[in-house]
């Protein structure tokens, strides 16, 4: 068995391998890399080309994965027609903890000629402190961080002092179809103490923020249809029903004029005292210190971070009825709309659509046809705040920022948590790298060449921090 450092001798160690790792931002060795990544077209719309998402996963990761003495399988994914997953391992010594990380390297489409200064979303470019390109943020950069991180350690100590498996998928901006089925069958071999994984914006730009888990979201259709054909206005306007205002009075009924969900079993209970002290204070929706929350909208009992981080929320994403941009003098035959619900853990997804079908009914609405958007849905998830594997996350970060990070019971979007949470089994805690300007999903996407170098330092010290339990294993 080997001895343990001393506590001194561990410190400078540390600290060498976060100084190390700042240099590998600075030296615009990242920029480098993380242009090889971006130029690899992973749109998980173009679903007929999944060669990129192959050469991605075998051609591009694995190779530095394979220097870090990880192993490669790549797997084909139980959906039909979406992309492969792989999974890389690197076991040290089965007694050690185990870590899973997860990040996903699809993106959504690149909206070509939409970005400022004609640029290409394929093409990494820096500008202004800022690396733009389709995937920098979301989600190519911030999980190539973490192993750039795995990296320092590595090369500083030797080994990383914990067992390290990585699972990336090809189709999170799909809805993650077929993740958890993978996750079934894959139960054992992406077993592990601990997920640790990178997505979505922290809080505020000057500290770390460690999210417990996400909310769910749920999407789908509202529509109402009368007939085959509009109809004039003038000959039948007033004697026949208009689907439009049937469907937006029937809309009506799910919240009241300032947004408050009015279906009991979409409300979740109130946020408990313990989540209430973690969002006190939290500058949720703020750029540069300026709120962007209208006080008047919503659950106006809650603070305005509990309104987004610890409750649930209906959205009408998009709606339509007779011909937007060319109107005519007709009663639309028809109106649709797509709507959705981002809800805590606690609420069964399933339930979601039956509990709206009661409510309309009852109100008069059984013309109103329900269906879901997508076969597949993320389920809303949290970690426990006094988890072992938290407090340890929240002591490692603040050693290195000299920071109290941000501690959120969710973030406010959706992820797949579910499927490490729920099916694999393990506690959660996701360290995003990114901040809310990112522009992610769309023109313009970036990262901020400051918020990568504290992602770094901080993912660094964590994984030392892990792995010095592991110092003493023979």
């Amino acid at each position: 068995m080997l001895p343990r450092p001393d506590q001194k001798s561990d410190l400078r160690c540390r600290e060498a391998a976060v100084a190390s790792a700042a240099l590998y931002i600075k030296e615009a060795r990242f920029k480098a890399d993380l242009e090889r990544l971006v130029a690899c077209r992973t749109e998980t719309s173009r679903r007929g080309d999944a060669a990129q998402k192959q050469i991605y996963l075998s051609d591009i990761i694995a190779p530095e994965l394979a220097e870090l003495g990880f192993e490669t399988r790549i797997y084909d994914n139980p959906d039909p027609g979406s992309g492969p997953l792989a999974i890389y391992k690197r076991i040290e010594n089965p007694k050690l903890p185990t870590v899973l990380l997860y990040g996903h390297g699809d993106v959504v489409p690149g909206q070509e000629g939409e970005w400022d200064a004609d640029r290409s979303p394929w093409k990494l470019e820096e500008a202004d402190g800022r690396l733009y390109g389709r995937g920098t943020a979301d989600n190519k950069g911030q999980h190539w961080i973490n192993i750039a991180a795995l990296r320092q350690v590595l090369a500083t100590r030797g080994r990383l002092g914990f067992n390290c498996k990585i699972l990336l998928e090809m189709e999170e901006e799909s809805g993650s179809p077929g993740l958890e089925a993978f996750c079934r069958t894959h139960k054992d071999e992406l077993a592990a103490d601990l997920l640790i994984a990178s997505d979505g914006p922290r809080i505020r730009t000057d500290r770390p923020t460690v999210a417990l888990g996400s909310r769910g979201n749920f999407n789908f259709d509202l529509e109402i249809r009368y007939r085959n054909g509009g109809r004039h206005s003038g000959n039948w306007g007033g004697s026949i029903k208009d689907p439009v205002i049937r469907l937006a009075h029937a809309i009506s009924t799910i919240t009241d004029d300032h947004g408050r969900i009015l279906i009991q079993a979409w409300r979740p209970q109130p946020p408990t005292e313990r989540i209430r002290g973690l969002l006190k204070d939290c500058p949720i929706l703020q750029s540069d210190g300026v709120s962007r929350m209208d006080a008047d909208w919503g659950e106006t009992n809650l603070e305005p971070a509990e309104r987004v981080l610890a409750w649930n929320n209906f959205a009408v994403l998009a709606i339509k009825a007779g011909s937007p941009e060319r109107p005519v003098n007709a009663i639309a035959p028809m109106a649709w709309a797509r709507c959705q619900l981002r809800f805590l853990a606690g609420l069964d997804p399933e339930t979601i659509l039956p509990a709206l079908r009661s409510h309309l009914d009852a109100h008069g609405f059984e013309d109103v046809v329900l269906s879901p958007a997508r076969s597949t849905w993320w389920r809303g998830t949290t970690t426990d705040p006094d988890n072992q594997w938290v407090q340890k996350t929240m002591r490692s970060l603040e050693r290195t920022e000299a920071k109290t990070p941000d501690l959120i019971p969710c973030i406010g979007g959706s992820l797949p948590n579910h499927a490490f949470q729920g099916i694999v089994g393990m506690p959660t805690v996701w360290v995003p790298h990114s901040y809310s300007d990112c522009s992610q999903h769309a023109p313009n996407e970036h990262v901020r060449i400051d918020l990568c170098l504290s992602a770094i330092r901080v993912m660094t010290g964590l994984f030392w921090d892990i792995g010095r339990e592991g110092e003493g294993e023979g």
